[in-house]
């Protein structure tokens, strides 16, 4: 029987469904012709291309119209606010109550009242942290005393008032440089001063209070309120025993800070005739006229609801019986 062969299938080819691509008729350039990717930047052409970067883009950004202050500044106005781009901001009317209505407080009020005087004068002072409980009239008494000093006779208008914010104090060293050179005698007020976690800054105020080698301005002198009275948290100086080598120089170091002011004003919770007192001396300067009784009861009330007595919880009270008495209040 003759033997039949099969075919092998034909192999498909490029032809078939993949045909090949057109010649463009153009060679392709041999190897060593082709471009070659660019070497990486030395780190320094980095950096140089980077600062080119951005002084183009501060070149378009606005200029600043505002010039920074100098001690010429200080003419303008009794107080001012530091702002950390080394501008005073005048304050034209300053926000404060009357010496005579602080109540309550009259041992921390003649004491400060003493040292500002001799500051004004220029006699030797102490700088002087204002701590305790809250709404006791701290920072109403650091500006009073202000007022009362830079009207009485020898002073009138030589005392300045100058406020720094609590998160702009490690500005301090530039606002000291620059009323170092002032003929003024200036209190540099800083208000609920504190310090938490990390925070390094307290070594600006730290420096200025007493150590560096320029130390504080002779005309210059430093009034701080606190709710506390070592104006660092009790972590810092835990974190810090923790850490150190010597952990009772480092606790020391920290406690140090509240040392640094000569005088420690300590204000607390005011009793019930305090708080009662308070509220009269108010209603009588602005003329609020209710009966003794209805005032005294309505005036505890308020307070038992507040929760506490104080010279804030007193003022908030007046202020409501105002207006109810369609009085208008000036402070």
């Amino acid at each position: 029987m003759a033997k039949t062969t099969r075919k092998a299938p034909a192999r498909r080819t490029r032809s078939a469904r993949n045909p090949a691509p057109a010649r463009t008729g153009v060679r392709s350039k041999p190897a060593a012709a082709r471009k070659r990717a660019p070497a990486a930047a030395k780190p320094e052409e980095i950096e140089e291309r980077i600062a080119r970067a951005l002084e183009a883009i501060a070149a378009g950004l606005p200029k600043s119209t505002e010039p920074v202050s100098t001690p010429e500044t200080l003419r303008t106005a009794e107080a001012f606010v530091w702002q950390p781009n080394g501008r005073l901001i005048p304050v034209p009317k300053v926000s404060r109550v009357e010496l005579g209505l602080l109540k309550g407080v009259d041992r921390m009020r003649d004491i400060l009242i003493e040292n500002t005087e001799r500051f004004a004068k220029g006699l030797p002072a102490n700088n002087a942290l204002l701590w305790g409980a809250r709404g006791m009239g701290k920072s109403s008494l650091v500006k009073a005393a202000h007022a009362t000093v830079n009207a009485m006779d020898g002073v009138r208008g030589t005392l300045k008032l100058i406020e720094i914010h609590r998160e702009d104090i490690e500005s301090l060293p530039m606002l000291m440089a620059l009323l170092r050179q002032s003929e003024f005698h200036i209190i540099v007020f800083c208000d609920d001063l504190s310090f938490d976690g990390q925070d390094a800054s307290y070594k600006s105020l730290k420096a200025v209070l007493e150590g560096g080698i320029e130390g504080r301005p002779e005309n210059v002198i430093l009034y701080a309120t606190s709710n506390r009275r070592h104006l660092l948290a009790r972590d810092m100086i835990e974190n810090e025993r923790s850490t150190a080598i010597n952990p009772g120089e480092a606790v020391e170091e920290k406690v140090s800070l509240s040392d640094r002011f000569g005088l420690w004003l300590g204000f607390h919770r005011c009793s019930q005739d305090e708080y009662l007192e308070m509220v009269k001396g108010y209603c009588a300067h602005f003329g609020i006229d209710m009966p003794a009784d209805d005032l005294e009861r309505e005036a505890l009330e308020w307070s038992t609801t507040r929760g506490s007595r104080s010279g804030r919880v007193a003022w908030q009270f007046v202020q409501e019986m105002a207006g109810r008495h369609g009085v208008r209040l000036g402070k």
